[in-house]
């Protein structure tokens, strides 16, 4: 199971007003265990944009990264992990 260590979160600027809600994009460390298939020696962080709207919010995309390459990893998360993901994002989000 992957553990988040770190993050960051900022708005994304609608500049034309027509997306519905607010967009974050986060970007938040991880610590993989070694045994874990994802598991790179210099580390991997995930890029989150997530759309806050009535209340909720929800993923709209993430990308795992390699951190020293900023490398896009062809890997995806299990359900539980992208739940926890969603859990923290939100539970991390600008302003709340």
């Amino acid at each position: 199971m992957i553990t988040f260590k770190s993050y960051s979160a900022e708005l994304v600027k609608d500049p034309f007003g027509i997306l519905s809600g607010q967009r974050y994009e986060f970007i938040i460390d991880l610590d993989i265990p070694e045994e874990d298939e994802l598991y790179m020696e210099n580390g991997v962080y995930a890029r989150v944009v997530v759309k806050e709207d009535e209340g909720g919010i929800s993923i709209i995309k993430y990308d795992l990264m390699e951190r020293s390459t900023d490398k896009m990893l062809d890997f995806d998360l299990e359900e539980e992990e992208e739940s926890a993901l969603e859990a923290f994002c939100k539970e991390h989000l600008p302003g709340a």
